[in-house]
């Protein structure tokens, strides 16, 4: 058996939570590979709205194995808020989720040490979220930071030595006051929470499970676009958001790797800092913001918005290896009279469709317009109905990107997704 990867092709935020949830019923296993509660998954059934931050969004489904990987940071207290709300909806974790030993641990002061480098950096700021993320990642590969099999053994003096450590930084960095305690409360009490749960050596558990034929889902968070090597450097994540993040977020190895799932919207966005060369800044901007409810699950902050950008989207397939792509909120273009999609960047007069060192500055993309289908299409069940015009719009992004495009979510609910049947590449 291979394990198949799920991602996302742009800066986040593109709905990998929803597919996850629909693909499923296909797999025993789902595991998260990177990041942490810095990515929001939403997901809408029955009626119901959930956002998962750190837990797989496999738990939804019955007696599937959900595994949280040694790739991702975990932080307790976030983690037992976010448990605790789920179970409390009927969703019984404890029997499904497993949790790597060698997932790294956010701690209080992660966080401080978040908000002070941000704060250091001025203008010059990349607009995290505030969960610690970069700090806790920069301790695992300076070999400085605490991980989820540590709080079985002498964790006590491991976390004050740790502490003493951040305390000082904070103290050069003149960053202050703050209430540590106060954190340290629940986060403590997240630390006891996380004993009542399965934890595991993950690569040897997703390597037995694969020996005995179970299909394995990895699920990625945030996007290509935002990875720390590949990305658009320096607004990027902390960890390798792209398909070989799968292998090392998990120990799987590489010729293990399967199907690889590519997800997109039929526009683009972004939230926070960074560059962004289909930006829209006027009322196309807005509408398609309104229309698509683009804020973010976490933080709330307002997504930009702008033209699907095919330079940025053909570059994440070639890295990624994605063998089928999966177009999300399709929906949100339906009242539009023409879309326009980004098919190069001019760079000092000169075009290019290969993505560049830098788009910080300088970039101005090169767009091809498309008749729009201008239909509603949030009720259909099949392709057979889509409109001419938008089964159009499809063939030319798989022209494009040389990959099929197997599904097309029409809008949130698990229902509003349609899987087409056209030959597979």
């Amino acid at each position: 058996m291979k394990v198949d990867v799920l991602l996302g092709l742009q800066w986040g935020d593109e709905g990998k939570g929803k597919v996850v949830d629909v693909l499923t019923p296909r797999y025993d296993v789902v595991a998260r590979f990177q990041g942490g509660p810095n990515a929001g998954h939403t997901l809408e059934f029955a009626g119901q709205k959930y956002v998962l931050r750190s837990i797989p969004s496999g738990i939804f489904q019955g007696d599937k194995i959900n595994i949280i990987g040694n790739g991702v940071v975990l932080d307790p207290a976030l983690f037992k808020a976010e448990a605790e709300a789920l179970e409390a909806s009927g969703h019984p974790l404890k029997e499904r989720l497993h949790i790597s030993k060698k997932a790294h641990l956010i701690l209080p002061t992660h966080r401080l040490l978040d908000a002070a480098y941000e704060m250091a950096k001025g203008d010059a700021k990349v607009g995290t979220t505030g969960k610690g993320i970069g700090p806790t990642y920069t301790d695992k590969i300076s070999r400085n930071g605490l991980r989820v099999g540590d709080i079985l053994h002498n964790f006590e003096a491991k976390y004050e030595a740790a502490k003493a450590r951040h305390i000082q930084i904070l103290k050069n960095l003149n960053y202050g006051p703050y209430d540590l305690e106060g954190m340290e409360k629940a986060w403590l009490e997240g630390i006891e929470y996380l004993k009542q749960f399965h934890l595991v050596d993950s690569e040897h558990e997703v390597n037995h499970l694969l020996d005995q034929g179970k299909s394995v889902l990895c699920e990625g968070a945030q996007g290509t676009m935002l990875d720390i090597d590949f990305g658009s450097y320096p607004f990027v994540t902390s960890s390798n958001t792209i398909c070989a993040g799968a292998c090392t977020g998990l120990g799987v190895a590489p010729n293990k790797i399967g199907e690889v799932y590519g997800i997109f919207k039929a526009y683009c966005t972004r939230v926070g800092a960074g560059p962004f060369p289909t930006e829209l800044f006027d009322e196309t901007g807005e509408k398609i913001c309104a229309l698509g409810h683009e804020f973010g699950a976490v933080t709330g902050r307002k997504r930009r918005c702008g033209w699907i950008d095919l330079v940025a989207l053909k570059y994440a397939v070639m890295v990624d290896g994605v063998t089928k792509l999966i177009m999300m909120k399709s929906d949100v273009l339906d009242s539009f009279e023409t879309i326009k999609a980004c098919v190069a960047y001019k760079i000092d007069g000169e075009e290019t469709d290969r993505f560049p060192f830098d788009i910080t500055e300088g970039v101005e993309p090169v767009y091809v317009e498309l008749p729009g289908w201008q239909t509603d299409m949030t009720k259909m069940q099949s392709e057979d109905e889509f409109p001419e015009e938008f089964n159009a719009y499809i063939s030319f992004l798989e022209d494009q990107l040389g990959v099929p495009i197997k599904f097309v979510s029409i809008g949130p609910d698990r229902e509003q997704t349609i899987e087409r049947y056209t030959e597979e590449a």
